[in-house]
């Protein structure tokens, strides 16, 4: 059928009104249909994207995008799999950003705003990206990237003028000096984030962070690694605008900070290292805060009862298990607006545990909630109705059973999971459990009322590969599948990548590996990569700081690519090629 007579079918839509609308389309599901109508709407698309996001940059070249999209802004670019954050891969995967800093300095003249997330980064390359983008680039995140030092940022700090957001977040940097930071306060006004939490630059100077305040006029959010809070206020002093501060540090004689002052506009915190004498000076604007980190602070269960009942008006708090289930009693209790919730690991020596009883009040109390993610060390199939029943808000909800506890009050879980995916319309889903903690049957219901997850991770679940077959019978809009410490066969995982349809993209650690990996040639398609990180031994910490060899299990990771496969493999990872292979 030709374009014309498409266009006619859809009610003879001129191209003058349709330019009009699809400015008015930014969701890039809405977008990628659109692009399918016919040719000419394709090529409004074209022609009118501004922003993309690309999960894996191996899935497709910096060439290919150009072809598509000459247009520009803005570009979201992910390099290695999540897994690196728990040091499962190693480090040099790959996910190198070089070739696309290259295109984009060479062709993108539009862009503006850049996101580089878990890639590596060099000198070189902030310094091409300063040079060929600088004076228009208005953001730059690199987040828990590698591979660049403090040289880098002087690159950007010097050039690149017109930047609102400078975000560094977990990444690691090669410090060698502050100078960076200081240039980025001579030759900015209009910045309004910048963040370089949980990295190791040290060496920048309280006064540059002061100069940027008075400087910028606009700053909004702040977010650091260690600096004494005393020294910072002058900062506070200048920083009239600001709504977001995290990092800092507090020295040995907390009866010193009962001056500490912070901006009257503040409504998010995350003080590191924040103890229970230093708490009191939360207490004057607590009550507007509507952010709040606890992550690396220094509390019990007590005190984050007593710091929690005076923030009514918090709509996210991060924090560890150490909150307890009487901490997250009285978070229901007193914070209705709640809407993200996350609780992590804490030490193993750390008092305070979350269980079924914790998930139950919060699941009768913060209605509002739309995310939860959280370790537990105890659960039933009743905490997890509750939440099917009353979260209706909730669209991603993440759980990790933990193995401190040697007896767990009731499993399998199956009909926990029904209930909880029965009640609420997940798109993300993450569910860690332990051997025994969902059988076959329980794989099945994921499968069965995960109707419009895209995203999903599962440890220890199932008991054969009759449940992951099951499984792949559903979630129909499932794009991107992490599976951990299972007893799923090759063959089982590759028949399921098959029947699940939509599936862009699959991780998998800890299977019934065999020594030849042929079974996983069953998944071998067009535009499909799969690639092989056999079993390694690794040094890892013990508790007690000491090195101890640890057996690394094997991974697959398989992804849908316009790019063919990829050339910059380091030992560790064996491409598979079914080409190769007789009758795979």
């Amino acid at each position: 059928m030709e374009d014309g007579k498409v266009n006619k079918m859809i009610g003879g839509m001129p191209d003058t009104v349709f330019d009009c609308v699809i400015n008015y389309i930014h969701d890039s599901s809405d977008r990628d249909a659109v692009s399918l109508v016919c040719r000419r709407w394709y090529e409004i698309d074209a022609l009118t994207r501004k922003h993309v996001t690309i999960a894996l940059c191996y899935t497709t070249t910096p060439q290919q995008l150009w072809r598509r999209f000459q247009h520009l802004e803005s570009l979201k670019l992910k390099g290695k799999p999540r897994a690196v954050m728990f040091n499962l891969i190693p480090e040099d995967w790959g996910g190198y950003v070089a070739p696309w800093v290259e295109k984009i300095a060479r062709s993108f003249s539009d862009m503006k705003e850049l996101n580089f997330r878990r890639m590596i980064v060099r000198d070189s390359d902030l310094e091409l990206l300063a040079q060929s983008r600088g004076p228009a680039l208005h953001v730059l995140k690199l987040d828990n990237c590698s591979g660049f030092s403090t040289d880098g940022l002087l690159h950007v700090g010097r050039s690149c003028k017109s930047l609102k957001t400078l975000f560094l977040g977990e990444s690691s940097i090669i410090e060698k000096d502050g100078e960076w930071l200081h240039e980025l306060a001579l030759n900015n006004i209009v910045l309004e984030t910048l963040n370089f939490y949980l990295t190791d630059l040290v060496k920048v100077r309280f006064q540059d962070l002061e100069l940027i305040a008075r400087n910028c006029r606009s700053l909004v959010s702040v977010k650091i690694s260690e600096c004494e809070l005393l020294d910072l206020a002058g900062f506070f002093g200048s920083a009239a605008a600001l709504e977001e501060f995290g990092g800092g540090s507090f020295g040995e004689q907390p009866e010193r900070y009962s001056s500490l002052s912070f901006p009257p506009k503040v409504r998010c915190l995350g003080l590191t290292y924040l103890g229970r004498n230093e708490m009191p000076v939360l207490f004057p604007f607590a009550s507007l805060l509507r952010r709040l980190d606890l992550l690396y602070a220094l509390l019990d269960t007590e005190d984050h009862c007593h710091l929690i009942q005076r923030c009514p008006n918090l709509e996210v708090l991060e924090t560890r298990n150490v909150i307890g289930d009487r901490g997250l009693e009285i978070l229901a209790r007193c914070c209705k607006r709640l809407r993200r919730l996350r609780i992590e690991h804490g030490a193993e020596d750390e008092e305070g545990l979350v269980s079924h009883r914790g998930l139950i009040a919060l699941a009768q109390g913060c209605l509002e909630l739309e995310y939860m993610a959280v370790y537990v060390s105890d659960i039933t199939n009743a905490s997890l109705e509750y939440i099917g029943t009353y979260l209706k808000n909730l669209c991603d909800f993440r759980l990790v059973l933990l193995d401190r506890e040697e007896r767990i009050t009731d499993l399998p879980l199956d009909n926990g999971v029904r209930a909880l995916l029965r009640g609420c319309k997940l798109r993300r889903f993450a569910f860690y459990i332990r051997p025994g903690g969902l059988t076959d049957v329980g794989l099945g219901y994921i499968g069965q009322y995960s109707p419009n997850v895209r995203w999903m991770l599962l440890g220890s679940v199932g008991e054969s590969d009759a449940g992951l077959l099951e499984f792949s019978r559903g979630c129909p809009r499932l794009q991107k599948l992490e599976i951990g410490a299972c007893c799923f066969s090759e063959r089982a995982l590759a028949m399921a990548a098959l029947q699940l349809t939509s599936l862009r993209y699959m991780w998998v650690q800890g299977y019934r590996a065999s020594p030849t990996a042929h079974d996983l040639f069953a998944m071998a398609r067009p535009f499909w990569n799969i690639e092989l990180m056999p079993a390694r031994r690794v040094v890892v910490s013990d508790p007690l700081e000491e090195a101890v060899i640890v057996e690394n299990p094997a991974h697959i990771l398989a992804y849908c690519s316009l790019a063919g496969q990829r050339t910059d493999f380091p030992d560790t990872v064996i491409p598979l090629d079914a080409a190769a292979v007789p009758n795979a």
